[in-house]
């Protein structure tokens, strides 16, 4: 296997896990995804689109679809009223914040079988590599 392919495992690996813990929260890994950028401010439709690799449709079903459920809403910028804001509501802030904690506690047990120094290591080269990826904060 090449490293193409280990990149690609370890891709499978961590949404199979992320989709399961999704799932005990009633949630879609997209749906939980949202909230989660979302959680502590709200964000412009436009940068979340690009941020999560979506088009503007598809975020647009996405929020409707999450919206129905009371957990973000849309709002008008206060600098610009024709930029559609998106935030969590408190419902929505709650299940983020559950999903978020529970995702940060368990996802790390992928590395569960590497000792002590590989962690830290992977967990750099995981702070690497996001630190330096478009998807930045």
């Amino acid at each position: 296997m090449d490293y193409g392919d280990k990149l690609f495992w370890l891709s499978v690996l961590i949404q199979r896990r992320y989709a399961r813990i999704c799932a005990e929260y009633d949630l879609t890994p997209s749906q939980a995804t949202l909230l989660c950028a979302i959680r502590n401010e709200p964000r412009r439709m436009a940068y979340l689109a690009t941020s999560l690799g979506m088009t503007k449709n598809a975020l647009s079903q996405l929020v409707d679809r999450t919206e129905r459920r009371d957990l973000v809403s849309r709002v008008s910028s206060e600098q610009d009223r024709r930029v559609v804001m998106l935030g969590v509501t408190p419902a929505g802030k709650v299940l983020a914040e559950a999903v978020f904690a529970e995702t940060a506690k368990r996802l790390p047990d992928i590395a569960e079988h590497l000792d002590a120094d590989d962690q830290r290591e992977l967990e750099r080269l995981a702070t690497t590599i996001v630190d330096t990826s478009d998807t930045s904060p």
